[in-house]
């Protein structure tokens, strides 16, 4: 080979974005289900963008098929070796500082002061990724709100007129009654409860109860957990009432970690189901492309906020998690993943994932949109939501807590425990965890 060649070939190999300098591998992380394929759709994207920009990088996508807990779960089954653990994965918004603590998630402060696309995140919604130190850790995807969706046929057959609004806990009685005394065969009001649907039962349910009565979960100001609440014990008295009164689903269907499938698959479409309380992301199960596809749910379905305990202010409350994205702690390409983690969440990537997964934006480019603004007329509605909203305790010790909380609704819905004695367990189940110096009566 000629000194001229030989010189071609080694400028070849330091160019940037040749194969040569590339063979580089990025590993993706992430959730699939058969009803939740939209994060699929936006990584296959991204991948394809990705590397005709990036040449001899090639990205592979692991996703894990698995509910919520499930993902977790196999996520930190592969967090936990640096052979097995992503570049870039899917992290959920209670995880993000116990998985710093345990020194899985890159710290993104550099990377993101020179994204320019970060100036473009809502301030409340680049807190989901803060951790106790100050520093951002993950990016969010987006956000939710919870609320009633109630099926205004259901409602209107046992003479309940529509926009339903219930302003109390017993308004919700009222209604689930005169639904089960016109049709004893449907579910009035459905509330997950159990270990079944892991954090949809706190989520999508325990939560507004408990918060609605003024109570909390957690003391900011002291930062300690709350035990001793009667808000507690009157949120799981609540419960008791709709399982006992076979207004809600029954016991054995609630610890179905699949039940959700049936209410957004069949028994709202069916016209079974009179209301539930779930999250804005509702419709993305029922719109052109979902995983129950039902043509006209936009006339059959309504909205509603969740009302508190007795109508006191605000006079509604809701729940908000959402999701993240994260660089792993051990990957060998931190550069390279970021690359990929903000050519996932750029606009025209977050635009497709927000609107075919009913999300709330986070992207002030996005939430201008129109066609984020047109997506389903139920948009306003959820997102007014965040101004009354809430949102977990993002510590450490909060799975432990949250199983907890799933473990005495599922006492109190299968009769094994009262309220009160139910509360009691999760006081001291609450102590044992954390150390009584880190609970407050309240």
């Amino acid at each position: 080979m000629s000194l001229f060649a030989a010189a071609l070939v080694a400028l070849a190999a330091c160019s940037p974005g040749t194969p040569d300098e590339g063979s580089k591998t990025l590993k993706v992380a992430y959730q699939k289900t058969d009803s939740f394929t939209a994060l699929d759709t936006m990584f296959q994207s991204a991948k394809e963008e990705f590397e005709a920009a990036n040449q001899g990088v090639t990205v592979e996508l692991q996703p894990i098929h698995g509910n919520d807990d499930d993902y977790g779960t196999k996520l930190a089954l592969a967090l936990r070796s640096p052979s097995t653990a992503p570049d870039v994965f899917y992290e959920d918004t209670f995880k993000v500082r116990s998985d710093v603590d345990a020194g899985y998630l890159l710290k993104l402060d550099s990377h993101l002061e020179g994204w320019e696309d970060w100036d473009k995140y809502d301030d409340a919604a680049k807190a989901a990724g803060r951790a106790d130190d100050g520093g951002t850790y993950a990016v969010p995807l987006g956000t939710d709100t919870r609320a009633i969706w109630y099926n205004k046929k259901v409602l209107a057959a046992a003479g309940i007129s529509e926009p339903w609004q219930p302003r109390s806990w017993q308004d919700i009685l009222d209604a689930a009654r005169k639904i089960k005394a016109n049709d004893p065969s449907a579910i009035p009001f459905n509330m997950y409860a159990g270990k079944g649907t892991g954090e949809g039962t706190v989520m999508q349910g325990f939560y507004e109860l408990l918060y609605g009565t003024g109570s909390s979960l957690y003391d900011e100001e002291s930062k300690k957990w709350v035990v001793g609440s009667a808000g507690f014990k009157d949120s799981l008295g609540f419960l008791k009432t709709l399982y006992d009164e076979q207004l809600a689903v029954t016991p054995a269907e609630a610890l179905d970690a699949n039940v959700w499938k049936k209410v957004f698959g069949e028994w709202f479409p069916d016209g079974k189901l009179g209301a539930t309380v779930e999250g804005s992301y509702a419709p993305s199960f029922w719109q052109k492309g979902g995983s129950y596809e039902w043509p006209g749910y936009e006339q059959d379905m309504g909205v509603a906020p969740f009302p508190t305990q007795n109508g006191d202010a605000p006079g509604a409350v809701s729940m908000s998690g959402g999701w993240t994205l994260a660089v792993g702690a051990e990957t060998k390409e931190p550069d390279l993943a970021f690359k990929f983690l903000s050519t996932a969440l750029n606009q025209k990537n977050s635009l497709a994932f927000t609107v075919e997964s009913s999300q709330i934006a986070v992207r002030t480019d996005v939430a201008a949109d129109p066609g984020y603004q047109d997506a389903n007329p139920f948009v306003k509605d959820v997102s007014d939501l965040v101004k009354v909203t809430r949102y977990r305790p993002a510590t450490s010790d909060y799975p432990r807590i949250s199983a907890a909380v799933q473990e005495a609704t599922e006492a109190v819905i299968t009769g094994s425990r009262t309220p009160e004695q139910a509360a009691a367990d999760y006081d001291a189940a609450v102590t044992d965890i954390v150390g009584g110096d880190k609970t407050v009566r309240k």
